[in-house]
């Protein structure tokens, strides 16, 4: 049974390392600021939306790796809970 708690631990540490990554990747992309005085055309319409598209997409994984950690560690409490119970 140690082991299956050292797996789970480093899991959750993988997966909230993987959270942190992707979701300083999702905050270091910035988009150019637009001047009142520019003409905003298709190519510009379509770089804003694909920027957010990008973010988008890193926050979500962010948020998957962060479910992935979290129920690594209620798998984790889980069997030591089973575990106690099981001893006593």
């Amino acid at each position: 049974m140690p082991t299956l708690f050292v797996i789970l631990d480093l899991a959750a540490i993988v997966s909230s390392l993987v959270a942190a990554a992707l979701w300083y990747q999702a905050g270091a992309r910035t988009v150019r600021r637009i001047s009142r005085f520019e003409d905003l055309d298709h190519a510009d319409l379509n770089r804003m939306v694909v920027a957010m598209n990008r973010s988008a997409l890193l926050n979500r994984r962010a948020a998957l790796a962060s479910a992935a950690a979290a129920i690594c560690l209620a798998f984790r409490f889980a069997a030591s809970l089973a575990l106690s119970t099981t001893v006593a």
